[in-house]
């Protein structure tokens, strides 16, 4: 057999066998790009990548695709929590409308009328 296709082998097995520890272990790539003009900061990017198989993401805890209706067009992006939360906003602003209204009640009682008219 010739010797590079034997080598080209070994090159893929040695790639697959580093792709296969990187997505079990994972792999992170953090960086900052900072931008500055006479020491005064303009803008600053900053940089995170992590390569990893979706079961070791979820292992520490990074599935935020399960969440985005984006990235799972199936499921609805929590409507039943955020109908519950309009229908305690509701609530709450007939509460606080009530008391405004209680509070502009409680006021007009408590000043007194003009002096009395008397009367011969």
């Amino acid at each position: 057999m010739r010797q590079d296709l034997q080598w080209g082998a070994q090159r893929s097995t040695g790639l697959v066998d580093v792709l296969d520890r990187v997505l079990d272990k994972g792999l992170v790539i953090a960086g900052d790009i900072k931008i500055s003009l006479a020491e005064v900061e303009l803008l600053t990017i900053r940089i995170r990548l992590i390569v990893c198989s979706i079961d070791k993401a979820e292992q520490v805890g990074l599935d935020w695709w399960k969440y985005d209706h984006h990235l799972a067009p199936g499921k609805q992006p929590l409507m039943a929590e955020n109908e519950s939360l309009r229908k305690q906003i509701q609530i709450l602003e007939r509460k606080v409308a009530q008391l405004a209204e209680d509070n502009v009640a409680v006021r007009r009682r408590a000043v007194p009328a003009g002096p009395a008219k008397r009367r011969r």
